[in-house]
């Protein structure tokens, strides 16, 4: 444990050192501290860096993506010329001219019932920047079995909310408030439905505030309370969430017991759809056009996703009217469905064969993996 600060410390953290809740001594805790990010894209960036700012003494981080373009405008620890590399690398390099004070641990891995609880076990906070359910319910059961506190975030479009989940201090955890696993669809990812880049900065910030109360042990932490951010209405509100007794994780008699489990072991990226229905690759639509195609090649993205790129001969029916124009379509020919990543349009295929379509197949990786020539 580190006892003092140096004139280094001292100096980059003068401000922090005014405030009587925190000074010398609240410096060193934060120091003496240890946190785990998983997740560095959207929310992972501003709460890292607000972290590493802060003093954390120790910061692990867990990520196995590389960084995209299409992550620039929100994941904020990451630059142009970092695309195509670890994100792990990039935001090493970030962190490091941020603060060197900072020591970094970097976990290239997903995060993972195999893993998890090896890796967590060495930190004081989790804080979740994940962007899937299965991830959302490990790191909670991790976070829950390992009595460490977990801070959430999460984000939507227009909209952003965040809490401390942490049975073992008296407050409910992450499946009190979602107690199943959401049917495939329901809820759409942002790479579905989009996010306002600027949000989850903001949500991002907040989840490295509360993380910074749990650890200088100051202020009121939001056991129980859901902090909910509605940008276009520049407004904020409280919904509380009691402790579910009957709950399988926190509950008075548990069924959970391990971080395996149904919703920690469902996939991440709607693979499991997409394996239950007919699909072909990019490279075989693309054969298949240049062909004798006399099919019907249906896109079911947005209006809005179809105006930015689209595959020529398409037929624009977004998933949420497929049911309705089911009459309209043709049943002697082949259908060919796509979308941006091969998730909806799994779905939808799904929905054709169970209505009598006989010949109906997916595009693997939609639109994404053919302007990427995949």
């Amino acid at each position: 444990m580190q006892t003092n600060l140096s004139a280094a410390e001292l100096a980059r953290y003068s401000r922090h050192l005014l405030i009587p809740n925190i000074g010398v001594e609240g410096q060193l805790r934060l120091k003496n501290a240890s946190v785990l990010l998983i997740g560095t894209g959207a929310l992972g960036s501003p709460a890292a860096l607000y972290l590493a700012a802060a003093g954390v003494g120790r910061l692990g981080l867990v990520d196995a993506d590389e960084v995209d373009v299409s992550n620039l405008h929100r994941q904020v620890l990451h630059g142009e010329s970092w695309i195509g590399k670890p994100k792990l690398e990039s935001a090493a390099a970030r962190l490091r001219e941020i603060n060197p004070h900072v020591e970094l641990e970097l976990h290239r891995v997903s995060f993972a019932p195999d893993n998890a609880m090896a890796i967590a076990a060495r930190y004081d906070v989790l804080v979740d920047g994940s962007d899937n359910f299965p991830t959302r319910f490990l790191t909670n059961d991790v976070a829950c079995l390992l009595k460490k506190p977990l801070v959430y975030g999460a984000i939507h479009r227009f909209e952003g909310q965040a809490t401390i989940f942490a049975p073992h201090l008296g407050g409910p955890c992450y499946r009190c408030m979602v107690p199943e696993m959401p049917s495939p669809g329901s809820v759409p990812s942002c790479a579905e439905a989009g996010v306002l880049g600027v949000l989850p900065g903001i949500i991002g910030s907040i989840q490295a505030m509360e993380t910074l109360k749990l650890i200088l042990g100051i202020g009121e932490l939001p056991l129980g309370k859901l902090t909910v951010y509605d940008a276009l209405k520049s407004s904020f509100r409280s919904l509380r969430i009691s402790r579910d007794p009957q709950c399988r994780l926190c509950g008075a008699s548990p069924t959970i017991d391990s971080v395996a489990n149904a919703e920690t072991l469902a996939s991440t990226t709607c693979a499991a759809s997409r394996d239950e229905v007919p699909a072909i690759t990019t490279e075989r639509l693309r054969e298949i056009l240049n062909g004798s195609f006399d099919g019907l090649l249906i896109d079911v993205r947005e209006p809005h996703e179809h105006a930015v790129s689209r595959i020529d001969g398409a037929r624009l029916i977004p998933l949420r009217e497929l049911p309705s124009k089911l009459g309209e379509l043709p049943r002697d020919r082949e259908i060919i469905v796509h979308c941006r990543s091969g998730a909806r349009s799994a779905r939808a295929v799904k929905l054709l064969l169970e209505s009598g379509f006989p010949r109906v197949t997916n595009v693997l990786g939609g639109i994404d993996a053919w302007l990427a020539g995949r």
